[in-house]
Order: structure tokens, then C-alpha cells, then sequence
């Protein structure tokens, strides 16, 4: 049986992390983006979501989340738990998603061979990549120069939010997903256990904010360059670098034995950077469309 739903019930919420939980496990990645862990954690009413569970026996054994922002640039993702495999329920869920949007991008975490089999059998092509590269923090690091008439402080909340969503913007203005941050999204991430204001630092210039660095810490000593941006007429005179290497040195202080981050593949630019910090690739998540579909336009 499949339900389509607006939000989830507190048992549906549940059965969906314990899948997600079950998933993660078996495949070594996880299966959902944090935005809609958030989404089902967080019990997220909008017109802009549906929640499609597959259950048995009041056992959620498939999950597909469907995020239709106003601009049409709709996206998706699902997961089928792995006892209940080669069954169809992949095909079931990805054909519901399918049937809401011709334009419809679904995600793929991991890039897994059975995840791009059914892709193909669905007629999906691949339009864009995700990497996910890591970094030791074993390996010496070097020190961040930071233009003289920059200052780098951190996140102050209940006073920060408003600059820290207008630069953002800005600096991704063309990136689907973190250049349509509300204050919501904002509000609902400093709820979370791993928030922490002494991570998030923010570059300013004469009293204005002109570029940040959100680190994340994981269980498991893994540290996370959470997001970087910069205001796009501040870019240039290695600020993103200065800014990075600030994060990662935040986290090396911790004490944590890794760092991971989230970059585009065609982003060469951002790659090259984090490349020559040490980073290299670990991991992929791909996004599947149909053919000829509109693409997502990246910064």
C-alpha cells in the first residue's frame, strides 16, 4: 500500500528513520539528502513537499520524498529498505515520482550500480554529480591569510541570520538547492544537536559580511565543511581559501581525525582549490532526469 502525504505521522516518522537507519547500514551511504532527514525529523508541513510511503504490516518498506519549490524546479529521492528488495518498490516509487513531473531530477546517493540500473531502465540519463571528497587531519595543514582589512569572527545567533541569508543568496544565487535557503531552513539547522556557533565563522570587511565557513561535526570524529561562500563582489584575494582552511583548522583543533565536504564535479574550480588543500574524492551522488529535460544551472 502507498500513501501520498503532506507531513508524517509521529509512528510514519518512526518507521521512515528506522528504513533510512536500515539502508544506511547496508549500503555504507546514506539514502536521503539532510534537507529531507529534516524535512521528515522536523514533521514539515508545505505545499511544497509529498511523502510517499510503501508499508506492510505497519513497516514503512519504501520512502520517496518529492520537494516542488514555486519556480517548478522540482527534485526527488527514495529509498527501499533492503529486506524488501527486488520486489518492485523501487520501480513503484520512482513511477510515482515520475508521474508528478516530466522535468522531475532525482538524486542517487552513493552512485550504487542498482540505483543507476533502474535509472536506466526508467530511460533517466545522468545530468549532473555530486562529490563528496575527504581529507585527513592527521596531515599538516597550513595557516589561513586572510586580507589585511578582513576580520573573522563567528555566528552570533538571534543577530546574524538576516546578513547570513542575504550573502548566501548571493553567493548562490544559481545553485539549486543552498541559494533558496529561508529563514526557516536556517532556523530549523540551529535547532539541530550538531549546531554550534563557535564553527561558523564569518569574514566581514568595514562592519559588513562579505563571506562564512558553517563547519559540521558527524559522529565518529568526521568534521564537515559544511558550506562556503562568499559575496560575489568579494571574491578573489583568496578569501575562500582563507575561509576554508579556517574551518578545517577549527576542526583539527577539535580533535576530530578527518573532514569531509560536498562539491559539484564541474565546479573544477572549487575542486582544483580543495585539491590542493589535500582533499580528494570519496564518494558520488548522482542526479538522474529525462532526457532533455532543463538542467540545473550551477555557479
Amino acid at each position: 500500500m502507498t500513501d501520498t502525504l503532506r507531513t508524517l505521522t509521529e509512528d510514519q516518522t518512526a518507521d521512515v528513520l528506522a528504513l533510512v537507519a536500515a539502508a544506511t547500514e547496508a549500503d555504507s551511504v546514506p539514502p536521503l539528502s539532510e534537507a529531507t532527514l529534516l524535512h521528515v525529523r522536523h514533521h514539515e508541513v508545505s505545499d511544497h513537499h509529498v511523502d510517499l510511503v510503501i508499508g506492510s504490516g505497519g513497516e514503512a518498506l519504501g520512502y520517496a520524498h518529492l520537494d516542488m519549490p514555486g519556480d517548478g524546479d522540482f527534485s526527488g529521492e527514495f529509498v527501499v529498505h533492503p529486506k524488501a528488495r527486488r520486489r518492485g518498490l523501487g520501480h513503484a516509487l520512482l513511477d510515482a515520482l515520475l508521474s508528478r513531473s516530466d522535468d522531475l531530477r532525482v538524486w542517487a546517493h552513493g552512485d550504487l550500480p542498482a540505483a543507476a540500473a533502474l535509472a536506466r531502465a526508467a530511460g533517466l540519463v545522468r545530468v549532473r554529480a555530486l562529490w563528496q571528497m575527504r581529507r585527513s587531519l592527521a596531515e599538516p595543514l597550513p595557516s589561513p591569510a586572510f586580507p589585511d582589512d578582513v576580520i573573522l569572527r563567528t555566528f552570533a545567533p538571534d543577530k546574524d541570520e538576516a546578513a547570513w541569508l542575504e550573502v548566501n543568496a548571493q553567493a548562490f544565487a544559481h545553485h539549486p538547492e543552498q541559494g533558496g535557503w529561508t529563514a526557516e531552513d536556517l532556523a530549523m539547522r540551529e535547532q539541530e544537536p550538531w549546531f554550534d556557533p563557535d564553527g561558523f565563522f564569518l569574514a566581514e570587511r568595514e562592519g559588513r559580511l562579505i563571506g562564512f565557513h558553517w563547519t559540521k561535526i558527524h559522529p565518529g570524529s568526521l568534521g564537515e565543511v559544511y558550506v562556503v561562500g562568499i559575496d560575489p563582489g568579494a571574491q578573489g584575494g583568496g578569501l575562500g581559501r582563507a575561509l576554508t582552511l579556517a574551518g578545517v583548522g577549527y576542526l583539527k583543533d577539535r580533535g576530530l581525525r578527518e573532514v569531509m565536504l560536498y562539491v559539484d564535479e564541474d565546479n573544477t574550480a572549487a575542486v582544483r582549490m580543495y585539491s590542493a588543500l589535500g582533499f580528494e574524492r570519496w564518494s558520488t551522488d548522482v542526479m538522474y532526469a529525462l532526457p532533455g529535460t532543463a538542467t540545473p544551472a550551477l555557479s
